[in-house]
């Protein structure tokens, strides 16, 4: 390996007292492949166990933590103790090649298709409709509703580790029901989940304290608890950097294991709500919380080159997402000085050399812009 890159490959370890062998993640990401009862396939493992040789940690895909959550066809469930045993699957199918196993669990809020969730009824903070066309307005959750579900973050917590895994993931990022609550354009409640800044953190941070009450009660080995959040929205009442660095501050108090930043471009700058200067998003973050608790940092890292710029602005942890798909021995490359070697765009012709799921190959060639693809 070229000297250079051993700063990727320090071990880290977590408050929890679980120890990463390097800082570098796979990042969480929709593959549509779920059995459609909501168990974990073959096909998953298959596509799991390629990806996990190299990385120190591995998050899932979002699994729906109660029935009116689930986010889109082909997600996997942790909503009832049936699914523990495809559960335990799939952590020991990542364990199994050396990487540490988190399972990412949230709830999708308006973001739901309709016909996933029971009675076709979706649900958010309050009724306001996605942005996406034709999306239909959701029915805002009662007080009763809220605290339910936040329980069911405990139990899909307790199922986790009932199934092995070393830890979990809480998402509260990219539109999905948590973030709802937080954003100001889609939480216009008045009663003690909205309203003011710290009632529209309340929800996400007793998702928090539930999952902890649960870990310290259930687990019996060190146990991973991150948060995964989304700093800014693009509209005009949505979150902001100012919005999202009073979150993350709430968020360090909690000893969580990682803080994890949802980006599409590591290096992208605020919209609004601090003072413009050169520092990017990161930046503000990690000087905010970073002497507090680790951040982890992702978007548009494609090279050994990419990962060792972005490790060098003090984040200490780097997920990789897109690239580990297009390239599922990109690690492997590196500890063997065959970084020239990584590939940084899909050929049409290797889906099965690459062990990706038909679902998520088919939704691959059909966005454009999203990989790159080659002929």
């Amino acid at each position: 390996m070229n000297e250079k890159y051993i700063p990727l490959f320090e071990r880290f370890a977590l408050r929890s007292g679980v120890e990463l062998k390097n800082r570098i993640v796979m990042a969480p990401m929709t593959h549509f492949s779920s059995n459609q009862d909501g168990t974990v396939s073959d096909v998953e493992l298959e596509y799991y166990q390629r990806r996990s040789n190299g990385v120190g940690l591995v998050i899932t895909a979002c699994t729906y933590a109660t029935p009116s959550g689930k986010g889109f066809p082909g997600e996997f469930s942790a909503e009832s103790d049936d699914m523990i045993p495809g559960l335990k699957r799939l952590a020991s199918a990542i364990q199994s090649r050396g990487a540490k196993a988190v399972l990412q669990v949230f709830h999708g809020g308006s973001q739901c298709p309709p016909d996933c969730v029971p009675n076709g009824e979706t649900v958010s903070a309050s009724a306001v409709a996605p942005a996406a066309e034709g999306a239909p307005t959701p029915r805002p959750l009662t007080d009763a509703e809220i605290l339910e579900i936040i329980r069911d973050f405990g139990e899909a917590t307790r199922r986790a580790i009932e199934a092995g895994f070393d830890g979990v993931e809480i998402h509260g990022a990219n539109g999905y029901l948590l973030q709802q609550c937080f954003s100001a354009h889609t939480n216009r409640r008045e009663d003690r989940w909205g309203g003011s800044l710290s009632n529209r953190m309340a929800f996400p941070l007793a998702v928090v304290d539930e999952v902890q009450k649960v870990v310290a009660a259930h687990a019996k080995t060190p146990f991973v608890v991150g948060y995964r959040f989304s700093p800014e929205e693009p509209e005009t009442q949505g979150i902001t950097m100012e919005d999202t660095l009073v979150l993350v501050d709430a968020l360090a108090d909690k000893s969580l294991d990682y803080l994890h930043v949802s980006l599409m471009d590591f290096w992208s700058a605020p919209r609004r709500g601090v003072e413009e200067d050169s520092r990017t998003r990161l930046d503000w973050i990690q000087e905010k919380v970073g002497d507090r608790v680790p951040v982890m940092g992702v978007g548009s890292i494609q090279t050994a080159d990419d990962a060792l710029r972005a490790i060098q602005t003090g984040v200490p942890l780097i997920a990789i997402g897109r690239e580990l798909i297009m390239e599922p021995d990109w690690v492997e490359k590196i500890v063997e000085g065959r970084e020239s070697e990584i590939k940084t765009q899909l050929s049409k012709q290797e889906q099965e050399r690459l062990v990706i799921p038909d679902l998520l190959w088919q939704a691959i060639l059909n966005s454009p812009g999203w990989f790159k693809v080659a002929d």
